[in-house]
């Protein structure tokens, strides 16, 4: 054995060095061996464990010796038969040993308490081996060895702490769910642990829990008189309060509570000790969330327990020491009362359980209501409490009282009680004193963690907030209006107010109308104003009408200047507010002007401030205020609006430096990182907002074109002198010019998104925007793409800007297009294949048969690459998902083809020939319903061309008689239609196959629809007898198709599909 013992020595001291090359990777290989048969290595084990030199010290090196206990670890954890006696008694006997040795007459492994943890865990291995019927003892032997001689004489810790590790181990290994959770389930471990759980609580559990509380008297009164090693004592009671949590939820609570630990457990929680104070609030959890049957023995145990009153005791006793440290924090003190919060849920939760317990007697629920009833003001306290750590402790509990009172509200329309509605009053003032920000938060960093931290808290506050509202509306409407007003009136009289609360105003106001669900919607939540048609609306002088106190809190809110005050946060929240509420100020049309002007100026975009988030946020509000409001703005201020955000609009590319790198970003390519820009991003919010000024104007044309072309103009500039650039020196791959160009292309673009979309059909009276502005805009865009059609960004940013322009102006720009398709394809990669189908199809969708040459043009290439790019196999996660957002992409291209009435593409001489097989595809694509969405989509467009080529005479309006058509339905769309239902492979309780089998039937109803009783004939004289359908069923099918709707027909198919294969099965 000493050989072998050298060999696994020197294997692990090579794999602790990873240097060693190919001899480390050996080692490794020959110790997991080694582990892996510890059913042959575990005496070895033991040795390299417990050897010892001449003079008494370890021979084996620490590393080596926590491998051993590896090794004896897998020997025990996976065993569950008993061991012959040999084997246990030299077990016993060796483990015994090492305990008189090194606990009781040694220093219990001082120098690394890592092997003396490992060592407990093997010790309640070797326990659940042999505790069932080999040493039955172990309890009553190992508290023999920790009991003192003489009653003065202390606990040897040493022995106290491996006592505790030991059950807590135990504890952990037959209780703890979460670790039992995360194993493989095993029914002889689940069984052995049963076992030895009843057993330990028939044979020992009085004697462990007697060992325990006395170990933890004894010690912390050593503790209390000044023991010298104060850490030693300190961690032998906190390790013993654990060890007591540890087993409280499976041992017999007439055990573990009774006249002797109450008082125990209340003591410690006034140590001075913060570790000690910890571990016994998480100790009261575990005694308080015991589950018992009785609800009499819940409420006895409670009450025993009286912590209703300890709790009221100990938060003003820390609160008032909390008070006392001022602005000095003790986050370990701050612990403590968060310990305490949680111990009051948990707590609440329990009396809330015995209250709604309907197997409880009357009187029991009573009571238990009127406990819970009585921790609610010490739960406000907590509430209220300065660190939010700490009042989130309390939110469960406060979210089942509100839920409480919610179900009481629903069951009766009678108002709550008075202690009911003074709770929720209380309630009321600590959650909008909690929504507001700290003085010195930095509320523009919204990538601070404290920042991030307090945003979650407000959401979490405003839920109860609603809650509130839902229970008394007049109650909640009263208390922000109060409090609103006042602030506001208080700014408006010139006098100052912290920043703080200035921002909690505006921020009351603008949760207000989300959490107030009952309120109406629209105008009629800031006026009270009779129903109004909605094509009046915009005729309607809302002025008239009296405001609600929503709208009486937003005129305060406009009238007090408030937006003047001087910190960001206060100046964006109004604007937040502004964005959000745009209906009121087009009831109030003469607070719009004050707004913008607010949004324009130093106040503003305008505003010195430095954090992009202000900066993005207030661009995107800008653009929301003018977009929600355009109908309203006067024409006559938007060249003077205009005007006064130009010198926010030059483009500017600020090159990235090796530091900038964002360790979070997923971009490796520095070209993309300077193109996906969050500050350019928002800048764009300008540009549209520009745009939507610039079209209001519309009424005067030559205003028009002159003030939109005086935005372009300097755009354009900037892309001619970028392109310059790169056209002297393409090969040079200057990276600020690309992403320069990329810019001015995606500006051009925005500016056209703030144009309305060009109606189609076009009314008579409709005035055209400068459609010669956006020619000479798109001509130089497509300059650009025909010069830098190599770079990926530019085509992107191509498809971006013609697709706003094309939707701005309509077929006017329609003859760029077939250049514009030409160079987008010249150079393509297949990440753009998706994003391309999607361009053509949204100007299919604008343009129609303005495009139908391009598409006559194109379908056929493009559809050969497709049908290529779908045929190649597919390897891995990332492709299977492009694999499918392409086909499904490519289908609803199909389809928007036919609804935009261009199946005439179809038919051309270019692409005629190629029909039959482009519908091959699509019917392999359809009997395919592992993509149920992409089956249905290839269905919905065979249905649609039977509708368009498959009539006789004029049965469908708009459809034709293609010549030879009818043999393509009856022949290869009727049979793979059929062929889905007969697939063994079909899924039908699939949801997503059902909405396949529907589209199958609407093709056999638009069958019937295009064709009459020629369809009803071929179905029962040719194709159902083929398939051996009984003539009794193919009669019902025509029957149904003939007479049912469509809804029904589908229904009828769906069940009989089902039924059939229910049949077979």
């Amino acid at each position: 054995m000493e050989q072998d013992i050298s060999q696994v020595v020197q294997a692990i001291e090579v794999a602790s060095d990873p240097s060693q090359g190919a001899l480390h990777q050996q080692a490794l290989s020959f110790l997991s061996t080694v582990q892996q048969n510890s059913h042959t290595t575990w005496r070895l084990a033991l040795s390299l464990f417990l050897d010892v030199n001449p003079d008494g010290s370890r021979r084996y090196s620490n590393d080596a010796r926590f491998y051993a206990l590896r090794i004896i670890d897998d020997f025990l954890d996976n065993r569950f038969e008993p061991f012959d006696d040999e084997t246990f008694q030299f077990l016993q006997q060796t483990l015994v040993n090492y305990i008189q040795t090194e606990y009781v007459f040694g220093s219990a492994e001082a120098s690394t308490p890592f092997l003396r943890n490992k060592f407990s865990h093997t010790l309640t291995l070797f326990f659940l081996c042999v505790y069932i019927d080999k040493w039955p003892t172990f309890f009553p032997d190992l508290i023999n060895f920790i009991q003192p001689t003489t009653p003065d004489e202390p606990y040897n810790t040493h022995l106290c702490m491996l006592f505790f590790h030991v059950i807590l181990e135990i504890s952990g290994e037959v209780a703890d769910q979460i670790i039992k959770s995360a194993r493989q389930f095993n029914k002889e471990r689940v069984d052995r642990d049963a076992k030895v759980r009843d057993l330990v609580r028939e044979r020992d559990a009085a004697r462990i829990n007697e060992a325990v509380l006395a170990i933890v008297g004894q010690v912390r009164e050593r503790m209390n008189k000044g023991e010298p090693d104060a850490n030693k004592v300190v961690e032998t009671v906190e390790l013993g309060v654990k060890t007591y949590a540890s087993y409280v939820g499976w041992i017999d609570i007439n055990l573990t509570i009774t006249p002797t630990t109450v008082p125990l457990l209340f003591g410690m929680l006034a140590e001075s000790s913060l570790p000690i104070r910890l571990a016994t609030c998480a100790a009261l959890n575990r005694v308080v969330g015991k589950g018992l049957q009785a609800p009499e023995d819940k409420l006895k145990l409670l009450k025993v327990l009286s912590l209703n009153e300890v709790l009221d005791t100990l938060e003003t006793k820390t609160r008032e020491q909390q008070i006392a440290r001022g602005d000095i924090e003790d986050e370990g003190e701050e612990s403590f009362r968060e310990s305490l919060g949680r111990l009051l849920t948990v707590l609440g939760l329990e009396w809330n359980k015995l209250a709604d317990d309907s197997t409880a007697p009357d009187a029991i629920r009573a009571e238990a209501n009127a406990y819970q009833t009585g921790l609610l003001p010490t739960l406000l306290r907590f509430m209220a409490d300065p660190w939010d750590d700490t009042a989130s402790t309390v939110f469960p509990f406060l979210s089942v009282i509100l839920t409480g009172y919610k179900r009481l509200r629903k069951a009766s329309p009678a108002p709550l009680d008075d202690t009911k509605r003074q709770f929720l009053l209380s309630l009321l003032q600590v959650l909008l004193n909690k929504m507001k920000w700290r003085e010195d938060a930095d509320t523009m960093d919204d990538d601070d963690e404290e920042h991030q931290e307090f945003e979650g808290m407000r959401k979490e506050l405003r839920t109860f907030l609603e809650h509130v509202l839902i229970l008394d509306v007049d109650m909640v409407t009263t208390a922000i209006h109060t409090l609103t007003m006042n602030t506001f009136g208080t700014i408006k009289n010139g006098q100052s107010i912290p920043w703080t609360d200035a921002e909690l105003a505006i921020y009351l106001l603008w949760v207000f109308g989300e959490v107030n669900k009952q309120a109406p919607k629209g105008r009629g939540a800031f006026c009270i104003a009779p129903p109004v048609e909605k094509e009046k609306r915009k005729t309607t002088d809302y002025s008239q009408f009296p405001l609600t106190p929503f709208g009486d809190m937003l005129m305060a809110l406009v009238q007090s200047g408030i937006v003047n005050f001087q910190h960001s946060a206060v100046a964006l929240m109004f604007f937040e507010v502004a964005a959000r509420y745009p209906d009121f100020w087009k009831i109030r049309k003469e607070c719009i002007l004050p707004t913008l002007e607010a949004f324009i100026d130093t106040r503003g975009v305008h505003r010195p401030e430095d954090a992009s988030f202000y900066k993005s946020r207030i661009y995107y509000l800008f653009w929301r205020f003018i977009e929600s409001c355009h109908n309203d703005i006067p024409p006559e201020i938007c060249e003077p609006l205009v005007n006064s955000i130009r010198d926010l609009l030059p483009i500017h590319i600020i090159p990235k430096q090796p530091n900038d790198h964002d360790s979070n970003s997923t971009i490796d390519d520095p070209l993309l990182e300077l193109t996906v820009d969050p500050t350019f991003e928002s800048q764009l919010y300008l540009f549209q907002a520009v745009g939507t000024a610039c079209s209001l104007v519309f009424r005067n044309p030559e205003q028009h074109s002159s003030l939109l072309l005086s935005v372009y103009k300097p755009l354009l500039t900037d892309l001619e002198d970028s392109l310059g650039k790169y056209t002297k020196n393409p090969a040079s791959g200057d990276l600020i010019v690309i992403a320069k160009v990329h810019h001015v292309i995606m500006a051009l673009g925005n500016v056209a998104k703030g144009f309305p979309d060009l109606p189609n059909p076009l009314p008579t009276e409709y005035i055209l925007p400068p459609i010669d502005v956006f020619t000479q805009v798109a001509q130089a865009i497509l300059v650009c793409l025909e010069h830098m059609k190599t770079q990926k960004v530019i085509r992107d940013a191509t498809r971006f800007a013609f697709a706003r322009i094309l939707a701005t102006t309509g077929s006017n720009v329609t003859h760029f297009v077939p250049a514009l398709m030409g160079n987008l394809l010249s150079h393509f990669e297949p990440s753009e294949l998706v994003d391309f189908i999607n361009f053509i199809s949204m100007l299919i969708h604008k343009l129609q048969m303005d495009l139908f040459n391009v598409v006559d043009e194109l379908i056929g290439p493009l559809s050969q690459h497709i049908m290529q790019v779908l045929s190649q196999p597919v390897s891995g996660t990332d492709a299977q998902r492009a694999h499918t957002e392409t086909k499904r992409t490519y289908l609803s291209f199909l389809n928007n083809i036919m609804t935009s009435k261009l199946q005439g593409v179809f038919l051309t001489e270019r692409n005629n020939g190629n029909l039959e097989s482009f519908l091959d595809a699509v019917q392999r694509i359809g009997q395919d319903t592992s993509d149920a969405q992409a089956s249905r989509s290839a269905f919905l467009f065979l249905e649609r061309t039977i509708l368009a080529w498959g009539n006789v005479g004029e049965a469908v309006e708009g459809g034709q008689e293609l010549p030879g058509f009818d043999r393509v339905i009856y022949e290869r769309i009727v049979p793979t239609a059929f062929s889905v239902p007969n697939s063994p492979d079909l899924n039908i309780k699939d949801g997503g196959v059902m909405t396949v089998l529907h589209e199958i039937a609407n093709i056999f109803n638009s069958l019937y629809k295009a064709r009459g009783d020629e369809a009803i004939q071929f179905f029962l004289t040719v194709y159902l007898p083929s398939q051996n359908w009984p003539q009794e069923a193919a009669v019902q099918f025509t029957n149904n198709l003939r007479d049912l709707d469509v809804k029904s027909f589908r229904k009828y198919f769906a069940e009989f599909v089902r039924s059939t294969r229910s049949a077979t099965s």
